[in-house]
């Protein structure tokens, strides 16, 4: 499986959305389908990856914008493709501009608007979860664009889950009790359904939201996972934008 379509924007005319596996890439392994310059891949291989990847959605490279994530809840409105440095999450109207989210555990979640004819892309690790940057998302995109928060649709793509995700004491408490589990290694989060409850509490049914079911940690020949794989894990990337 060289690509993940979310089957909540299927039905969507006009809005191109989907998350990068491991597969389909010309790095060596275990990068394969690494589509970052940051984990010293070879930058000619990445390049080759992105084209791949994003050709094969009738996207240029020349017209993403890729935030330069810092677990934070900054979100930013952009018009034009290029990298937008401290942010997590990036807000547009502009057609043809794809926006991107680099994740190898964390949640890439894609918001679209149809009211407004409106999409996000944002990165929700266990910092920007406690943060709560999916609903800083929402509430930025009603603020800029007057979007109506029960019209837009929500997909969370794979990321590490509640089976794999083993955290210490001083993140577990920062998390409400419904949302921690545990296993034979101690606690463990469960962002899925953490990220799910900031949507819905920022206004958008639940039926308008998809949830990946894959583990990134779990799955090792699907997904990239630092948790799993550390220094020789590849990343992944989700992708949003209007046509």
């Amino acid at each position: 499986m060289n690509l993940i379509r979310p089957s909540i924007f299927s039905d969507v005319r006009g809005v191109v959305a989907a998350v990068s596996t491991r597969s389909g890439g010309i790095s060596p392994p275990p990068l394969d389908m690494n589509l970052s310059f940051s984990v010293g891949d070879d930058p000619e291989n990445v390049l080759e990856n992105r084209r791949r990847f994003f050709g094969g959605l009738s996207i240029e490279l020349q017209e993403l914008a890729i935030p330069r994530q810092v677990h934070s809840a900054t979100v930013r409105r952009v018009h034009e493709p290029g990298t937008y440095p401290d942010c997590d999450a990036l807000i547009t109207n502009a057609r043809r501009l794809f926006l991107c989210v680099t994740v190898a555990d964390c949640i890439p979640i894609l918001l679209y608007s149809p009211d407004v004819q409106a999409v996000a892309s944002v990165h929700a690790g266990w910092r920007g979860t406690v943060s709560r940057i999916a609903s800083v998302a929402v509430e930025t995109m009603i603020r800029e664009y007057s979007c109506v928060p029960d019209q837009m649709l929500a997909y969370l793509g794979p990321a590490a889950g509640a089976c794999c995700y083993t955290v210490g004491v001083d993140v577990a408490l920062q998390f409400n009790a419904k949302f921690l589990h545990q296993n034979s290694s101690g606690a463990t989060v469960d962002l899925k359904p953490a990220n799910v409850a900031q949507l819905q509490d920022s206004g958008i049914p639940p039926q308008n939201i998809e949830v990946s079911q894959y583990c990134t940690i779990s799955e090792g020949s699907l997904l990239h996972s630092y948790r799993r794989d550390r220094d020789l894990s590849g990343r992944m990337m989700g992708v949003i934008g209007l046509l």
